[in-house]
């Protein structure tokens, strides 16, 4: 586990898990924390390199968004208070409002369901609140940090941009080789684009991912990352328009894999599948691009 210090007021710990990255800002009375790491373990190991930063308490968390990974280790911070975008909060309070934001059905929302509770430990924050996009968090010793709402991932996926430490937090806007993830039921295709636009229009010195790319130092690196993880979105739906050369139904379609590999042994793919490619052929459909030849198959214009 690494820390990288940005300014003397911000550090970002990275944890190996899922290669994500807890950032801590010191407002010299108290810290902020953005987002914990997967496991309980690992939000432990990150507060003993946030401590020998700084020896303030934690006084509030915010969750860019709600995915297990973000929230997990919440419980930890009982003395902090606790807040999310409003469009994300039910799942900050309840499991089951939790669970809605990723809709699994049968034996993969029971074995879902259970991985919460047994493998990630997560423990509703009923004493969370929400905010609404803009909103200015007045942190104390001259610092700032202004909630940017960037939905596609989920509802109420934020960004957040500290000052005058001129960090952009992007949470899942990750920057990965893996592309834009908007396979939840709370996911939106066309939402998650409009929130790639508007992160481009934000320049700061350091952009900060939760996943995998961490830390980038200026805008030119982040905007040459920004647009390979954009292009993903257009590759799946060039492969898709290919696959279309032949009537499809959205089954053959899930089960070719756009988003996952083939060989990907990941019990959740199906479902994931199935969201995030009927997005894109109900787009094509609606410009024209694709026709239903019989009910419920689909081919290339």
């Amino acid at each position: 586990m690494d820390a990288t210090r940005l300014s003397d007021r911000v550090l970002v710990v990275t944890g190996d898990y899922f290669q994500e990255h807890m950032t801590a800002v010191d407002t010299g009375d108290g810290l902020v924390v953005i987002d914990t790491l997967a496991t309980m373990a690992a939000t432990r190991a990150a507060l003993a390199h946030v401590r020998a930063f700084s020896r303030a308490p934690v006084r509030l968390l915010v969750n860019s968004h709600l995915d297990v990974d973000h929230v997990a280790g919440n419980h930890l911070f009982p003395g902090a208070a606790c807040c999310v975008h409003e469009a994300d909060l039910p799942g900050l309070r309840s499991l089951e409002g939790f669970l809605a934001i990723f809709g699994y059905e049968g034996p993969v929302g029971s074995a879902w369901q259970q991985a919460l509770v047994e493998q990630f430990h997560f423990a509703p924050r009923p004493d969370a609140t929400g905010f609404r996009d803009g909103h200015v968090f007045e942190l104390g010793g001259g610092v700032r940090m202004r909630a940017l709402h960037t939905p596609g991932h989920t509802r109420g996926h934020c960004a957040f941009l500290v000052e005058p430490d001129d960090v952009l937090y992007l949470g899942d806007i990750d920057l990965s080789s893996f592309g834009p993830y908007y396979g939840d039921a709370w996911s939106d295709l066309e939402d998650f684009e409009r929130s790639l636009a508007r992160v481009r229009e934000v320049e700061a010195r350091w952009y900060a991912t939760f996943h995998h790319i961490g830390v980038l130092d200026g805008r030119a690196a982040f905007l040459e990352r920004l647009d390979r993880f954009a292009a993903v979105i257009a590759s799946r739906e060039a492969r898709l328009l290919a696959f279309l050369a032949e009537p499809r139904s959205l089954d053959e379609v899930a089960a070719h894999r756009f988003v996952y590999r083939p060989e990907d042994a990941i019990p959740f793919a199906e479902p994931v599948e199935r969201r995030s490619m009927a997005q894109h052929l109900a787009r094509l459909a609606r410009d024209g691009r694709v026709r239903e030849v019989e009910p419920g198959r689909f081919r290339t214009a």
